[in-house]
């Protein structure tokens, strides 16, 4: 039996689509539905690695686990990983086909549809409800030929719509009437409601432009849903993490913002510890003393390296780990750590680059990639974080390069593939993105920096992050209820197209 089926798509990029399917995921799993999340087509630095080693987008992750199931490469067939402003590596059904230019894939994309409607059917046959996220905005005229994202892709699932804009930024009265005008007859009779996302105040007062909007539209409000103190991961660098700022906690921990910053939902864990301020820096004078500075996945080692170094932040991070500061780095951040990175096959450019030198480790770049879930606890670990010496690790790994150990030793036991990344001093390096995940590492390490500082760890207390992020989507369901018409939404869905 075919599943029914109902479409989210915004106004702009950021206007909440992605958490609002998680929510209305999380709803209509409470509500007895077989739930799945789908979207064609992700741009996004923030990946995640299924069971079975296959890389898709981390908001359908997200929208998966609120819908209470196990995330697949179907939910998100196509994944785009920006290298550059108008390049991305193409990742079709969870495996890298290529890199291409804007321009190029622009061509190539048409060549996708088979894909995404083999991925679209799977979930199709497998469940009650799929609720379909878009991308941008459907009136992006320019982008509407062989369009696999929007209202082609609402038309290939058949899919009704609600199109939401952002109230936050101002102009959500224009967002939502101004892209109606711009679409289509046809594409137009798709919209059955509009939403209005990220509301902070007195609804009453904005209901005299609802009414506008409902006459202008000649579609229903389905909701004004509140801007939500909700704590999700984020899929990219629109995330308000990026601009956090020091709340006085006890715990300094410094993350670089490098220009290709990917996978920073490695730091969720410990931003939801009481007493740990994560800060993302991009300027040397915004460094400050951190307790630790964190150097973390890109999609571009070579060119944010380069950008380390001419923007003086490599120097910064040198001298406060000469001064005994630890400093891990994390995939991209942990090749960058080492001595030279050489890419002999041209993956990012050719070549080989000098490395920041604090590990003895060389990466060579190769053509394929590691993608693949990982388990293991922490070795005998040394320096400021000795603390963190067999405790549990669980994460995965999606890179290119192999690194090779030239001294030093191993920072993690990986359970039935020997060992990953490197330690030398208070400096530390490794593959595993999710690392502090499990509490036991997450409470270990911070123990370990409130006792350089001499500071008792009883004052803080660390999450277990899967009972958190269900508490999350708990209370992103609860908000949901709140504010949208949720009995309408059940009538379009049975009504369809």
């Amino acid at each position: 039996m075919r599943a029914k089926t109902l479409m989210v798509q915004g106004t702009m990029s950021g206007v909440g689509k992605s958490l609002l399917v998680a929510g209305l995921c999380r709803v209509l799993a409470q509500d007895g539905y077989r739930v799945a999340p789908f979207k064609s087509q992700n741009m996004a630095l923030n990946s995640f690695v299924t069971r079975e080693g296959l890389e898709m987008g981390r908001a359908q992750v997200v929208q998966a686990e609120a819908a209470g199931i196990e995330p697949s490469v179907s939910m998100n067939p196509i994944l785009l990983k920006p290298t550059t402003d108008t390049g991305s590596q193409v990742i079709v059904r969870g495996r890298p086909v290529a890199t291409m230019q804007a321009r190029e894939y622009f061509a190539y994309k048409h060549r996708l549809k088979a894909d995404i409607r083999e991925a679209f059917e799977e979930l199709s046959g497998a469940y009650d409800v799929v609720l379909i996220e878009g991308a941008g905005s459907p009136a992006e005229v320019n982008l509407k030929r062989d369009d696999i994202v929007n209202m082609g892709m609402a038309r290939m699932a058949k899919a009704p719509v609600l199109l939401v804009g952002d109230i936050d930024r101002g102009g959500v009265f224009a967002q939502l009437i101004g892209t109606m005008m711009l679409l289509d007859p046809d594409e137009r009779a798709m919209v059955r409601a509009t939403l209005v996302n990220k509301f902070r105040g007195d609804v009453s007062i904005l209901e005299p432009g609802l009414d506008i909007l409902r006459e202008r539209t000649g579609v229903p409000v389905a909701g004004v849903v509140p801007y939500m103190d909700v704590d999700i991961d984020d899929e990219d660098s629109l995330s308000s993490r990026l601009v956090a700022k020091r709340r006085g906690g006890l715990v300094d921990v410094a993350v670089v913002r490098l220009p290709k910053i990917s996978n920073f939902t490695d730091f969720v864990a410990l931003e939801a510890t009481d007493g740990v301020d994560v800060r993302y820096v991009a300027s040397p004078r915004d460094m400050g003393k951190p307790d630790l500075v964190v150097i973390p996945g890109t999609k571009s080692t070579i060119a944010d390296l380069l950008w380390l170094r001419s923007s003086g932040m490599e120097a910064t991070v040198l001298k406060l780990a000469h001064a005994g500061v630890p400093v891990l780095g994390i995939c991209g951040g942990y090749q960058m750590l080492g001595r030279t990175i050489e890419d002999p096959c041209g993956m990012e450019g050719g070549g080989s680059v000098r490395g920041m030198g604090l590990l003895p480790v060389r990466t060579v770049f190769g053509a394929d990639k590691r993608t693949v879930q990982t388990g293991g606890v922490f070795g005998d670990v040394g320096g400021v974080l000795e603390g963190l010496g067999g405790r549990r690790v669980a994460g995965y790994e999606t890179h290119m390069g192999t690194t090779v150990l030239e001294g030093g030793s191993s920072l993690i036991h990986v359970e039935g593939s020997g060992t990953d990344g490197c330690q030398m001093g208070s400096v530390y390096g490794t593959y595993v993105h999710g690392i502090f995940d499990e509490a036991d590492a997450s409470s270990a390490l911070v123990s370990a920096l409130l006792g350089a500082k001499g500071i008792d760890d009883a004052c803080v207390r660390t999450e277990d992050m899967a009972s958190y992020r269900q508490r999350q989507y708990d209370a992103l369901a609860r908000g949901i209820r709140q504010s949208v018409d949720m009995a309408f939404v059940r009538r379009v869905l049975e009504e369809g197209l």
